[in-house]
Order: C-alpha cells, then sequence, then structure tokens
C-alpha cells in the first residue's frame, strides 16, 4: 500500500476511534493523547524484541505481537502527520534524501 493511501486510510479509523472516545470519555482525544498512547506502542515493540530474544517473557495474542505493533505505530505516525498539517510520505522522503546526502549515499 502507497504511503498516502496509508495515511488516507489510516484517518479513516482515527475517526471510528474518535467515536468510541467521545462515547467513553465525552470528547476526542488531543494530538498529545494520540502521541502518548503512540509512545506506549513503541515500548511494546521494544518489549516483543526482548521476549524475541528470550529476555522478555510475553503473551503473543492476533493484537500483541510485533508485526502489528510495528504496524500500529506507522498507524499512529500517520495519524500524528495529519494533525499536525505534515505530509508522511514528504516528511519520509525528505528523511530519507538528508541521510543519503548525509552519507554520500546514490
Amino acid at each position: 500500500m502507497e504511503l498516502n493511501k496509508i495515511v488516507e486510510e489510516s484517518m479513516k479509523i482515527r475517526e471510528a476511534y474518535h467515536a468510541l472516545e467521545e462515547k467513553h470519555h465525552g470528547r476526542k482525544w488531543n494530538i498529545q493523547e494520540d502521541a502518548l498512547a503512540m509512545s506506549t506502542d513503541v515500548g511494546l515493540i521494544s518489549r516483543l524484541i526482548m521476549d524475541e530474544a528470550s529476555i522478555w517473557p510475553t503473551k503473543k495474542d492476533d493484537t500483541y505481537n510485533l508485526e502489528y505493533k510495528i504496524g500500529e505505530v506507522v498507524w499512529w505516525l500517520s495519524v500524528i502527520s495529519d494533525k499536525s498539517d505534515i505530509d508522511l510520505s514528504k516528511a519520509v522522503e525528505n528523511f530519507i534524501q538528508k541521510k543519503q546526502n548525509d552519507f554520500n549515499i546514490e
């Protein structure tokens, strides 16, 4: 899936979560709460990597595995970039180009 399509689909999913937030908390999460949730998922990725190295035991299921959590973090990045009026594709492209230039990679 193209990165722009990922952002588009991510926002549809985010709207569904907003409906749950309004139902359970009376309001949608703000960008700070989104960032906190994403950082929690990044921490879970670290734990899952430790589990793969047999230094942290985890109970794996359909939503608590490394592949799923990496996808979830990309989803969060899509949401946060959209809320920040940042074109995620362009941000990633600019980062890659900068690092290619920094390391003289063609």
